[in-house]
């Protein structure tokens, strides 16, 4: 089962710290508060056909995961945060920086690590939604977007199915996800 340690470890945690110069332990913290939320985001936009759709078609873009922060292109991060957030993206922010004990990950730092963990997160789904595709070949014919949307669905879900990691979306997030393009 895949679960969030898997993306967290492809997120360059030392190069964001570098790069927003901040300590490591507060980007490593803002990270782990942002990828629920983030996959949150996307499970709930990928709830309906069309933002399924949309989820699909913006992972094709995403198939090679970034090496460092250098790597990333964090306008098209800033466009993925919009179209999963929509005109929630400060709320969210402030709420996960919220959900955070230690005091120094704030909602710009949060804000700041949105856009470079977003790119990485649809790599990291793309890369999963390409491997089982490949045993079934036939399947891949005949699949239409609400099959692969269910298969994208669950893997979402599985992703977020840590008691803790549910708290936090509904708890903190429930009325705030969903708010993007779908």
């Amino acid at each position: 089962m895949t679960d969030l340690n898997e993306v967290l470890d492809m997120v360059p945690v030392g190069d964001i710290a570098k790069k927003l110069g901040i300590p490591e332990d507060v980007a490593e913290a803002a990270v782990k508060q942002v990828l629920p939320g983030l996959i949150g985001g996307l499970a709930a936009n990928a709830s309906t056909s069309s933002g399924s759709a949309s989820l699909e078609k913006a992972l094709t873009k995403h198939s090679a995961a970034p090496k460092s922060v250098d790597d990333i292109d964090t306008e098209d991060g800033a466009k993925i945060v919009k179209h999963v957030f929509g005109d929630n993206t400060d709320k969210v922010a402030a709420k996960l920086a919220e959900a955070e004990p230690k005091p120094n990950v704030t909602m710009d730092i949060v804000k700041q690590i949105l856009p470079i963990v977003a790119p990485i997160v649809l790599s990291f789904i793309a890369t999963q939604m390409m491997a089982p595709k490949t045993a079934a070949p036939t399947a891949k014919k005949t699949a239409t977007p609400a099959s692969t949307g269910g298969d994208l669905g669950g893997m979402l879900g599985g992703l977020l199915s840590d008691p803790n990691t549910q708290q936090m979306i509904g708890g903190l997030l429930g009325g705030l996800l969903g708010g993007g393009k779908k």
